[in-house]
């Protein structure tokens, strides 16, 4: 029988998220279309749970793909060949198969089928949520700080595959430019998963991990700037100086703040992850207090210092085009 309980903390935090980019789209479709994108989502999630599952058993015919992705390597040559192309296959077949059939009676927006995208990618994540929790091995914190990734993921070809159905006149480039922006979330699907599971390994390995949460964030405002662009509004601009000495300086910078801001958050997220074991009474315990001050105040001073720099940035290119 299915624990409700599971159930809920699985579906309500990707749908908290998806009534939250609903409220900010402009011209937004009807909430019950969202929802059934979000669980033709879910659906996805479960049929790519099974290719997953028929293509290992495949490969292992042929080679011993078991012993192959214990590796690091072997990890991101699994990453690349299954679990990304199958993922974000299933999705992007659950965006165009039902927007096939509604567009048949409705014009559907740019800004329509980017929501439809975003809402099949956090009902995938309610079905992703629902098998690590129900075979324990992932808690509730950690997958409620992922809930946002799959719309990240999605975001490059739901921004394309936009542009393609809403447009009258339908070009062959924009075919490509939907198949580029697939292999950009293949790509970055799979990048995330390995540096993720970069914790696993022995060093110097086990540095690439600290590249997770930056590149998060930058995936991140990825998602925002496509997301300003569907609204009709101008995109944030941080690069904004013309000579090459200046706008590599600049860049210097905006890698800077993520590697700040995502390492700010990645230790605060390793510091909860580390206390959420212990008793309500160990709290306040002088060590443990200390402990948990020193590492709090730490990560807020990088991430104030990240935030310190994209305003910065953003002020010098308010002062250069006004």
């Amino acid at each position: 029988m299915v624990d409700l309980s599971l159930l809920l903390w699985a579906a309500i935090p990707p749908l908290l998220l998806l009534g939250y980019y609903y409220c900010r789209m402009p011209f937004a479709p009807p909430l019950l279309k969202l929802l059934m994108f979000f669980i033709i989502g879910a659906i996805s999630g479960f049929l790519a749970l099974r290719l997953e599952w028929d293509f290992e058993n495949v490969a292992n015919s042929f080679v011993d793909w078991h012993q192959i992705k214990r590796t690091l390597l072997g990890t991101a040559l699994r990453q690349l060949v299954e679990i990304g192309p199958i993922e974000e296959g299933c999705k992007l077949a659950a965006v165009v198969i039902p927007s096939y059939y509604l567009q048949r009676k409705y014009r559907l927006l740019h800004s329509t089928v980017f929501l439809f995208a975003i809402a099949v990618s956090l009902g995938f994540t309610a079905e992703e949520n629902w098998i690590y929790f129900f075979h324990g091995t992932a808690s509730v914190f950690e997958r409620t700080i992922g809930t946002p990734v799959h719309a990240m993921f999605s975001a490059p070809w739901g921004y394309a595959l936009g542009i393609y159905i809403s447009s009258k006149n339908r070009l062959n480039r924009d075919k490509k430019f939907i198949f580029r922006a697939w292999l950009n979330s293949v790509i970055c699907h799979a990048l995330v998963n390995v540096l993720s599971s970069a914790w696993g390994y022995s060093l110097p390995l086990r540095f690439l991990s600290y590249g997770l949460f930056p590149f998060l964030l930058w995936m991140f405002w990825r998602l925002e700037q496509l997301l300003r662009k569907v609204q009709g509004k101008p995109v944030i601009t941080l690069v904004s100086e013309r000579t090459p000495q200046h706008r590599y300086w600049q860049r210097s910078l905006v890698l800077f703040a993520l590697v700040l801001g995502g390492n700010a958050i990645f230790g605060l997220f390793l510091l909860v992850r580390t206390v959420s074991p212990l008793s309500p009474s160990k709290f306040f315990d002088t060590d443990i207090l200390w402990f948990i001050f020193s590492r709090f105040l730490l990560n807020l001073f990088l991430g104030v210092l990240a935030w310190g720099i994209y305003r910065y940035l953003r002020h010098s290119a308010r002062r250069r085009y006004f």
